[in-house]
């Protein structure tokens, strides 16, 4: 099951494509405009983008064209705009795909398919793990926002690591200490709080929840 993205302004088409990739066991967000698609793919992490060009506010290509500024997350463009000129400007822009407008749905979810399958052959080695739009390599022991990077200690960043490796899991004190400290530090568990405040500093958003009394945990993504 793939996270997809469907983009189109026409309210009929947006709703069949939903109703045919559910069917086909695919999770779908829909969005009406290029803003609209804008603000969801900050918010949540998809596996593909179901790409109308034709859109209100900003068009397709203008949001691709943002949308590769940060991530290579795989773009299938659909549009009633059949040129080779129209065609070429997507794959220039680093669509995946391009599928035009009327097509079969039988079709769609072939090429659906198989952009993922090219995606799942080129997809990040093991020593990079995501988190909305947050990013650690492991290896280079290097976080980034987008493709912003976050100037991070070596102990923040092990405790983000961990808490992302445990979203959804309450983690204590004790624990964060056992993993990050390694039992080397003999002191109070507060270091722990101390790290995490800063750390919530230099974050994008609130991502990292107290739980008194407890410890800490990042929310899994919806």
């Amino acid at each position: 099951m793939a996270e997809i993205l469907i983009v189109e302004d026409d309210f009929d088409i947006r709703e069949l494509l939903q109703n045919y990739l559910e069917d086909a066991g695919h999770s779908v967000t829909l969005a009406e405009d290029g803003v609209e698609a804008l603000s969801l793919f900050r918010e949540k992490t998809f596996d593909l983008l179901l790409l109308d060009i034709m859109l209100p506010k900003i068009d397709g290509y203008a949001v691709l064209e943002l949308v590769r500024r940060q991530s290579a997350v795989p773009v299938l463009m659909v549009a009633a705009l059949d040129s080779e000129e129209n065609q070429l400007r997507g794959y220039d822009l680093s669509a995946d795909d391009y599928i035009t407008k009327p097509f079969s749905m039988k079709i769609l979810v072939k090429k659906i398919d198989a952009v993922l399958r090219r995606s799942a052959r080129t997809a990040e080695p093991q020593d990079c793990i995501r988190f909305k739009n947050l990013r650690l390599d492991l290896e280079a022991y290097r976080a980034f926002v987008d493709e912003t990077e976050l100037i991070l200690t070596q102990k923040e960043f092990d405790l983000l690591r961990e808490l992302i490796q445990n979203k959804g899991k309450v983690l204590t004190r004790d624990q964060l200490l056992d993993r990050v400290w390694d039992h080397a530090y003999f002191g109070e568990d507060r270091v722990v709080d101390t790290h995490i405040k800063n750390l919530r500093k230099k974050l994008p958003a609130q991502y990292i929840e107290t739980i008194r009394g407890v410890g800490y945990r990042i929310e899994k993504e919806d």
